[in-house]
């Protein structure tokens, strides 16, 4: 305590706190305005003009951070698929979700497997890291997990070996191009004949 306190404590005797004045809670509108349900219905025709049919984050089953994410179309043969799994292909393609929002990352996914058929890419590698310290935990790992089931562009996928992310990535086979099947199918030869 210094000397200066008491003076102080005598010239604030008489002054009084300032009362608050009472404040409704705001509400926020039942109904959308005009404004927002034309913005809500030109946001849903985006979505179907994009053509991009991958669900929603909200619709996707969790899966564990450290769980392997696998899973190949019927007639993919257990050579290529093993390969795939032991990173042997070399990545001609790599996408980082790091950082996107689900909706980014849904995005940015349906746009790699589409440029991946246009430019011939076989094999890609997705970085969606692990997802362990988050809430939910692992939601983009679980979005790609899903969204890779979706698109027809995609044969097989595995997570990834260590040396190219572990578990919080994902190697990915993409479906030959009509125009690289057409050239192999001459150069080779078709079995049919």
């Amino acid at each position: 305590m210094n000397d200066d306190e008491p003076d102080f404590r005598a010239l604030m005797a008489d002054v009084e706190p300032l009362r608050q004045a009472e404040r409704l809670a705001e509400r926020s509108p039942r109904h959308s305005s005009p404004g927002q349900q034309l913005r809500r219905r030109a946001a849903e025709r985006e979505r179907e003009r994009d053509g991009n049919y991958l669900a929603r984050a909200e619709q996707i089953p969790a899966v564990e951070p450290w769980a392997v994410l696998e899973w190949r179309r019927d007639g993919v043969q257990h050579g290529v698929y093993r390969n795939l799994r032991l990173g042997r292909y070399a990545i001609d393609a790599s996408l980082d979700l790091h950082r996107l929002t689900a909706e980014q990352a849904r995005l940015a996914v349906f746009q790699f497997a589409r440029d991946a058929l246009a430019h011939d890419i076989r094999c890609g590698l997705i970085s969606h890291g692990r997802g362990e310290g988050r809430n939910p935990p692992a939601l983009l790992k679980s979005c790609v997990n899903h969204w890779l089931r979706e698109l027809d562009e995609v044969l097989a996928f595995h997570s990834a070996e260590r040396r190219h992310g572990g578990v919080g990535a994902t190697y990915v086979l993409f479906r030959k191009s009509q125009k690289r099947s057409d050239d192999n199918r001459e150069r080779f030869g078709s079995r049919a004949e």
